[in-house]
């Protein structure tokens, strides 16, 4: 389970539900007006669907599809669910339930991809990787010769940090409290790492005094609301940008100054590193 699957089931899931929203696979059988895929093919799942149809598969600049909502009730996107045991109705999630051998999910939740691709890493592209690598190259636009922060050092933001190295950031410093991630980070491209517990002041004091005026990009890639925060204090006050990657717990306030934006700072949200995803 990642971090968002954790807090989703903590706020907002049905019960019994099929969980998993990363997958790749081969389709097995297609229902009646499929016409884009075919038994055979392989695909990646998608959590994030694409309509192309809604006011945002059509807007260049935007992907949060309308049918997304949908899938977040735990059944399909026309209110019914496809999985039961013994006669009674099991949930889905995300509108794609990949912890099963087999799953049932909408023609615009399946992306088809090249037939000798590899399943067991081309899955990563159905969340962990895109949405890290995206929020650098789609959400923030990360500028060659930059200076950037990434707070939490998983998988997704490995993928960030990857993101950055490939727009050409000059300087990539990851945040982490448990150091034992450090070493995997610098492989992935990172400049340099710190731990905040190893300071007496706060981590966005840190991060400005390391950089003389704080980073242009910063990636939330936690969920926490206390490190939204000093991430985005961490940036530069007149043009830093700062994107939140990681998901908040759903009803959760920010405790944010409201002098932070009287300078130039961006705050974003991203989801799924603004790609579309078929």
């Amino acid at each position: 389970l990642c971090g968002t699957e954790m807090k989703v089931l903590e706020d907002k899931a049905l019960y019994p539900i099929i969980m998993g929203h990363e997958g790749a696979g081969i389709v097995e059988s297609v229902g009646e007006g499929v016409s884009t895929v075919k038994p055979g093919d392989k695909v990646i799942t998608l959590f994030l669907p694409q309509c192309g149809e809604c006011a945002s598969c059509l807007n260049s600049e935007d992907n949060f599809c309308i049918q997304f909502k949908q899938s977040q009730t735990s059944l399909m996107s026309d209110g019914t669910s496809r999985f039961t045991c013994k006669g009674k109705p099991v949930y889905h999630f995300a509108n794609t339930s990949t912890f099963s051998e087999y799953t049932v999910l909408s023609e615009i939740s399946v992306a088809k991809i090249d037939a000798v691709a590899p399943l067991e890493k081309v899955c990563l592209i159905s969340c962990g990787f895109s949405t890290g690598y995206g929020a650098a190259i789609n959400t923030a636009k990360v500028t060659p010769g930059s200076t950037c922060a990434v707070f939490g050092l998983g998988g997704v933001g490995l993928s960030v940090i990857m993101g950055c190295k490939a727009a050409g950031a000059a300087r990539i410093i990851g945040v982490d409290i448990n150091k034992d991630k450090f070493e995997k980070a610098k492989e992935a491209g990172a400049t340099e790492c710190i731990n905040p517990r190893d300071f007496k002041k706060p981590i966005q004091e840190v991060l400005v005094d390391m950089t003389g005026a704080g980073v242009e990009f910063c990636f939330e890639v936690i969920g926490n609301p206390e490190m939204v925060a000093a991430a985005f204090a961490s940036c530069h006050e007149s043009h830093g940008v700062c994107v939140i990657v990681g998901l908040l717990k759903f009803g959760v306030q920010l405790n944010i100054s409201g002098w932070l934006f009287f300078s130039g700072r961006t705050l974003k949200g991203s989801v799924y590193g603004g790609w579309k995803g078929r």
